[in-house]
């Protein structure tokens, strides 16, 4: 059906059907493409898109085809907040993306830069019939603010238009029950000339952030626009709250996507766009650590993915951070509003301090009961995606509230897994109310003696879109099949033995210090029995930072990681995005993995099983999935 589209050949919607759903960033715009920022995305779109076994979508296929309009199912844009996927897609000269519903971050990207998206499927017969659509139609259903920006042409020309005069009005005090989201939201609202400072769900809005962070596949994007739009030097707002991160390309030219592809001088480039941005502005920046730097490092240079930094640094429990990331809501493990936001809108926030958002529902996830020994949050989260109501986007641009006795015992560390594979959950940020886990993790591990005030706290009789409850004693060890993160089924239903080439513990999501406690705890077994990484199989382990390193250091564990065979790596996302060593060179290859998604070419053209800590250490060591539990059986 793709290749007939891509040849001109008119098909009827009914012939198409069942349309394609979860089509991914990662599928528009993989990886490597990345290391472009302007007009060259135009040759690139949908070129990870797979259909079956194929690849059908190449390189200037849709500019060379005309389309306009792509139509497609449920969760459009599921994935990494990237604005470089809307962006290819207009800059190919795509006009308009239908779809049955959308992920939050994709569509608001698509909004910042004029690309229209809808849910009207009746447009599709009008456009075949060439009817002329009246802008209204296309932003027919949207809030107010999104129609606006449309209307525009997108975030910048309406900052220019509209944001000159912002308003930080009191918190008011609001006598119904409110959630500690809304709470939140309320003390860092901004009034505008289209927008109220006290917005009801569903309404467009923008608030002021007490944290903005960027990393190196978005700030030459970012540079690029501004100057473009305002010219040099630009007068950056509250330049002191704004971080830079070098998190991604550590490893780049050990990313066989990359080398193949003779992209890492780009990803130089890229790099050195952000340095000299960070440079000209004085903008504080965290640089990436290699082999070399780290054997020579004295304990002051600190490095590493920029949500587990962020957490480890900055973020504080009442805040409101925003990162251009899916997976910033890492840090509202610590009680604070934090989510990803696309290049133009942190373009934007760099210069007028004004963070764009349409205001969420919040779902309560309450999980009762104690865990199984071996289950860990990452096991949580895979049941969590694997349940029908997400499976349908039930939680699609939802707050995720997490409480319950299963997250009152959980550390701050596990937590994080939770509100940070709230990107896979399709949700706006997840959140759990700060408390004495909360004030132990800030003294322990950044010297702060925090109070927590009173107003932190969801209210008794808050209003919630739905509340689903989840019998922790019910969870087991869980994997989640090749090809999307809601693949998750139990580990012991999984159909006979998967053998595995490939074991990698690491990324934001499980390069955490309490993940290496659950590597070491399995690998440390291994070893005292002398056991290795099976024949085969190759074994990574990737620090989430250099705190996280030198815990392991100061615990001993790296003795046990050296003995079993397991490759050791700096604080990097590496093979999580396609950027380093982990990832699978063939598509026979197998590999078992902590990262948070296994999206069709993500990992390299190989299968991706995800799992929890310990399962991917266990089965680094037996040569295929297994539990920590089915290893220690077969060796009594």
């Amino acid at each position: 059906m793709v290749e007939q589209s891509l040849q001109g050949e008119p098909l009827e919607l009914a012939d198409a059907l069942p349309l394609r759903d979860d089509v991914s960033t990662d599928e528009i715009t993989p990886l490597p493409i990345l290391t472009h920022y302007d007009d060259k995305l135009g040759r690139y779109p949908y070129t990870g898109f797979k259909a079956g076994e194929a690849f059908p979508i190449g390189t200037d296929a849709i500019r060379a085809s005309g389309i306009e309009v792509v139509v497609a199912g449920r969760r459009y844009g599921k994935g990494s907040s990237r604005e470089h996927s809307p962006t290819a897609e207009k800059a190919a000269g795509v006009r308009l993306v239908i779809a049955e519903s959308f992920e939050r971050l994709y569509r608001q990207n698509a909004d910042n830069i004029g690309l229209f998206t809808s849910t009207d499927f009746g447009l599709v017969a009008r456009i075949r019939a060439g009817e002329a659509i009246p802008v209204e139609d296309l932003v027919a259903g949207r809030d107010a603010l999104a129609a606006a920006i449309l209307k525009s042409g997108g975030l910048l020309r309406f900052g220019q238009q509209f944001m000159r005069d912002i308003t930080v009005p009191p918190d008011a005090q609001d006598a119904r029950p409110r959630t500690l989201f809304e709470k939140i939201v309320a003390r860092h609202a901004l009034a505008t000339e289209l927008t109220q400072a006290h917005p009801a769900p569903g309404d467009g809005a923008f608030v002021r952030a007490d944290l903005r962070f960027i990393h190196e596949y978005y700030t030459g994007m970012a540079a690029h626009m501004l100057h473009a739009t305002f010219g040099r030097p630009l007068v950056l707002h509250d330049a002191d709250s704004i971080v830079v991160f070098e998190d991604h390309t550590s490893y780049v030219a050990e990313s066989p996507a990359h080398v193949r592809g003779g992209l890492v001088p780009n990803v130089h480039r890229m790099v050195e766009a952000q340095r000299e941005f960070a440079a000209a502005y004085g903008l504080r920046s965290h640089r990436t650590l290699t082999e070399e730097q780290a054997a020579m490092d004295d304990g002051t240079n600190v490095a590493g993915i920029s949500h587990a930094m962020v957490a480890e640094h900055y973020a504080l429990p009442g805040q409101l951070v925003v990162g251009t990331d899916s997976h910033t809501p890492h840090s509202g493990a610590l009680g604070c509003v934090a989510f990803g936001i696309g290049t133009t809108d942190m373009a934007n926030a760099f210069v007028t301090g004004a963070v764009r958002l349409t205001v969420p529902q919040a779902l309560k996830i309450v999980l009762d009961g104690t865990l199984a020994a071996g289950v860990t949050a990452k096991d949580v989260v895979l049941q969590l995606l694997a349940l029908p109501f997400v499976r349908e986007g039930g939680g699609v641009g939802n707050v995720f509230e997490f409480t319950g006795d299963v997250v009152r015992r959980m550390t701050i560390d596990e937590r994080a897994t939770l509100t940070n594979m709230t990107a896979e959950l399709g949700g706006f940020t997840g959140l759990v109310a700060p408390d004495a886990e909360t004030v132990r993790f800030l003294r322990e591990r950044r010297g702060i003696d925090f109070e927590i005030e009173p107003w932190m706290r969801s209210d008794d009789g808050a209003v919630y879109a739905s509340t689903l409850f989840i019998d922790g004693t019910q969870i087991p060890p869980m994997v989640a099949a090749p090809g999307d993160p809601g693949n998750g089924l139990p580990l012991a239903a999984v159909d006979g033995p998967v053998r595995i080439d490939i074991a990698y513990g690491g990324s934001c999501t499980a390069g955490k210090r309490e993940d290496f406690d659950h590597y070491h705890a399995v690998l440390r077994w291994a070893a005292d029995r002398g056991l290795k990484v099976a024949p085969g199989v190759d074994l990574y382990l990737q620090f989430g930072t250099t705190a996280v390193r030198d815990h392991c250091v100061a615990a001993g564990y790296m003795d046990a990681f050296e003995r079993v065979g397991a490759r050791i790596l700096q604080p990097s996302c590496g093979a999580c995005g396609n950027c380093g060593p982990g990832g699978s060179v063939r598509a026979d290859q197998v590999t078992v993995s902590a990262i948070n998604r296994n999206f069709p070419g993500r990992g390299g053209p190989g299968k991706v099983w995800l799992a929890s800590p310990p399962t991917v250490a266990a089965s680094a060591i037996a040569g295929e999935l297994v539990s920590f539990a089915a290893l220690q059986a077969r060796h009594p």
